[in-house]
């Protein structure tokens, strides 16, 4: 089998798969179109988020059986064409889940002690003890919104806390003894904290509006390290202004992909409204997609894709 290697990844990935007898061939450059014209060579493809695997690029796969996903999520794919088609579909959340867990209780951490405020302002000089003065996680209510594999991985990393941790999923029968799975409206009435650990589907776009933060019952800080389109900046920056939400820590962002990387390269009457906002606020942690990024997690994804194409194709 060949498979066809669009983003650069760990190198067991490809070592891994040599040593498993398949043929692999890399390519990060090429246009999607030139990949398209190619791509009926291969049997699988590995990729993080080069680009949408759409209906057309499919259509020219024509001996694809596998597309491996460097990643927790596969939304730059077209999953229902894809499997219709035939084509196995790989992800690896087993991979990052533990740096996601890490990562969303450093965020709120941080912004419970002013952490990143107090930095800045000692190193300008000022010491501000009674202005950074902190909040206690213990005895808060913590709510996971997505109880899957990055929603577990955060419950357990809150396990030495004196806390509440509830959760709400679209599916029944996900709590556990980390967290336990309350109704939309329960979560509502009781979190003082919401994390966000949702995929990207049709369903949790623009989920957090004015509508959804305004049903809380109690202002609430929110974390969210799962995709950026999940969440109305607009919105989100009116909340923080009224005080219904009392801090954020964000690594993603509604503006990634079609715009970020040339955002901060616009002049300041085109950069939004809501993002300006966000940048200039104190109980705001803005951080660029980085999560899941470890050093460990850069190896484990590898791994996690490697064992699943060993057990379906070997």
């Amino acid at each position: 089998m060949k498979i066809l290697h669009l983003d650069t990844n760990h190198p067991l990935l490809i070592n891994q798969l040599n040593d498993l007898g398949f043929t692999n061939h890399e390519d990060y450059s090429s246009s999607k179109e030139e990949v398209e014209a190619k791509i009926h060579d291969y049997d699988g493809i590995v990729i993080r988020s080069r680009f949408t695997i759409d209906k057309q690029f499919l259509n020219a796969a024509a001996n694809l059986k596998f597309i491996g996903r460097v990643g927790a999520g596969l939304e730059n794919i077209d999953c229902d064409y894809a499997e219709g088609k035939g084509v196995y579909l790989i992800s690896a959340p087993e991979g990052n889940r533990n740096a996601v867990g890490e990562y969303a209780l450093g965020m709120l951490l941080s912004l419970f002690n002013n952490l990143n405020k107090a930095d800045r302002e000692v190193r300008e000089g000022k010491w501000l003890r009674e202005d950074n003065r902190g909040v206690e996680l213990d005895g808060k209510i913590v709510g996971i919104i997505g109880y899957g594999n990055m929603g577990k991985a955060f419950a357990k990393k809150l396990r030495g806390f004196d806390i509440d941790v509830i959760c709400y999923d679209i599916k029944d029968g996900v709590g556990d003894e980390y967290a336990k799975q309350v109704t939309l409206k329960e979560f509502q009435e009781r979190v003082d904290v919401v994390s966000l650990h949702t995929p990207q589907t049709a369903l949790t776009l623009n989920m957090i509006n004015k509508a959804f933060i305004n049903a809380f019952v109690k202002p609430f800080w929110f974390i969210n390290t799962a995709r950026g389109k999940s969440v109305v900046t607009n919105d989100l920056a009116k909340a923080l202004q009224t005080g219904k939400i009392l801090g954020a820590g964000l690594d993603v962002l509604e503006y990634e992909k079609a715009s970020f990387e040339n955002l901060f390269k616009r002049n300041d009457d085109e950069i939004p409204l809501a993002f300006r906002f966000l940048i200039e606020a104190n109980n705001v942690i803005l951080s660029p997609h980085v999560a899941g990024w470890t050093l460990e997690s850069k190896e484990k994804l590898a791994q996690t894709i490697v064992d699943k194409i060993k057990a379906k194709f070997c």
